[in-house]
């Protein structure tokens, strides 16, 4: 049957696909917060903290990398392949997190995880983007935000609990069960009619371009650590990585089908979205890789109360984003976005400003009105992006949005990890004492401030666009349910 069939919900003849969304997006909305809370109780147990950025950034820039070939893969095979491949990959590469028995193991293991998790979040958003139309996907995105919601709450938890138990390997095991209903449910519920041709996949272009982000990652996350700033190995690993960015721009010109087209980039739209998400990236995981290990170390508040703290801010992202489809219906998508960052420049301006004096409520009251903002802007900036495309399209720049938000992430995770680690290298021993813990948080804090600023600068440049005349009134009819 086609998806034509009224109504957004459960029960409706689109519910068993919107259910099975949902647990696929619980995959990654879990792992975003469960990790982050176990950090302390990790190093402890392994060792590495100096190293520990790394479990988030090797992470993303694994998710970041394959973005984009999984989208283009998508508009080629399906989505449903490509998000099948995405969740066995996560489910290996969590099992593999659980037996890690040192930092560079669990660093590599997260790779795996990683090129799971780039499959799986782009996938759901897409197919969710091909079964409803504009008005209806606004309902249908507060029923995935409220994974977020409730994820925003069971991640930090359980995370809390492993590690007081002292059984942190539970937070990447945890996965298994949920991996193993979600595959199942897509596999019974959602069913594709696809038109077979040929295509060429831009693999050298994919190469170039992790390679690239690798050794731009690498150089900043390590510099004033591993190496001086102005040392041989730093020099190189920058000079490198522009190179291969370079040579990767060139290809990218000259591929018949390029893992990122030029025509995402050459559209103000889709360019100012991109650039929106980018942010949004950066500003998530600067919240969520440093706010646990400030109010542990600086107050030595209980890993539970520290990841609750934390899910403020995906606990306020869910809220706003379930409203956000009667905002951008009615005053457009930029004007919601403007709204949302606004907040979001509110939120964090209060953390930086109160970072010096360390407490629990304004701290988790910082994250929540961060968390309304960030609502407003990352689920109306990526409807916007995929409603001025046709299905064939809708993959790319779905993927592109969030390859631009993984990128964010990672590079935001190493440009913050160097700030905080040159105030840690000050001082011997300086990440265990609370007062140098609070300064390195403290200079975070004023990073995430300064992204801010620099997603109203993209939002101001984002073209004016009527939400009402963006999409056609139907759904593209190639998605059946049982």
């Amino acid at each position: 049957m086609s998806t034509t069939a009224q109504g957004v919900g459960f029960r409706s003849e689109r519910g068993p696909i919107l259910i099975a969304l949902m647990l696929t997006t619980g995959l990654v909305a879990i792992d975003s917060t469960i990790v982050a809370t176990a950090v302390p109780s990790i190093v402890h147990d392994i060792g590495g903290f100096s190293s520990f950025p790394w479990v988030f950034s090797i992470y993303l820039l694994a998710q970041a990398v394959s973005v984009p070939i999984y989208a283009k893969l998508s508009d080629v095979v399906g989505r449903k392949p490509i998000i099948l491949i995405g969740i066995g990959l996560f489910l290996l590469g969590s099992i593999l997190c659980g037996f890690a028995w040192s930092m560079p193991a669990l660093i590599l293991f997260r790779v795996v995880q990683g090129l799971g998790a780039g499959a799986v979040q782009p996938m759901a958003i897409t197919i969710a983007g091909d079964i409803y139309t504009l008005k209806e996907r606004a309902k249908a995105q507060g029923y995935l935000a409220s994974v977020w919601a409730i994820s925003s709450v069971v991640g930090p938890t359980l995370g809390g609990v492993f590690s007081s138990l002292g059984i942190w390997r539970g937070i990447f095991f945890v996965n298994v069960p949920l991996c193993l209903l979600a595959a199942w449910m897509l596999l019974r519920a959602f069913h594709e009619n696809i038109e077979r041709t040929r295509h060429r996949v831009d693999y050298l272009g994919a190469g170039l371009l992790t390679v690239s982000l690798s050794l731009l990652i690498l150089a900043v996350l390590e510099g004033g650590q591993a190496w001086a700033w102005n040392s041989p190995q730093s020099i190189a690993a920058f000079a490198v990585g522009a190179v291969v960015l370079a040579a990767f721009l060139v290809v990218e010109r000259r591929a018949a089908e390029p893992v990122l087209p030029q025509w995402v980039f050459s559209r103000r739209l889709l360019l100012t979205t991109s650039l929106i998400s980018f942010g949004v990236g950066a500003i998530i995981l600067g919240l969520t890789s440093y706010v646990p290990t400030y109010l542990e170390g600086a107050i030595n508040v209980s890993p539970i109360l520290a990841g609750l703290a934390l899910a403020a801010l995906t606990l306020g992202w869910p809220v706003s984003a379930s409203q956000s489809g009667k905002l951008y219906l009615r005053i457009g998508f930029r004007s919601t976005v403007l709204i949302g960052v606004g907040l979001a420049l509110v939120g964090s301006a209060l953390l930086a400003v109160t970072a010096g004096r360390p407490n629990l409520i304004v701290v988790a009251a910082s994250c929540f009105v961060i968390g309304l903002g960030l609502g407003l802007v990352a689920t109306p900036s990526l409807i916007a992006a995929q409603s001025s495309v046709e299905w064939n399209e809708r993959g790319v720049v779905t993927g592109t949005n969030l390859f631009a938000r993984s990128i964010g992430s990672a590079l935001g995770v190493a440009v913050f990890g160097a700030v905080a680690n040159a105030i840690y290298a000050e001082t011997t021993g300086g990440d265990a004492i609370p007062s140098v813990i609070v300064s390195a948080s403290s200079a975070v804090f004023v990073a995430v401030v300064v992204v801010v600023l620099l997603v109203v600068v993209a939002v101001l440049a984002m073209p004016r666009r009527r939400a009402a005349a963006a999409t056609p009134t139907a759904p593209v009819p190639v998605v059946a349910a049982d």
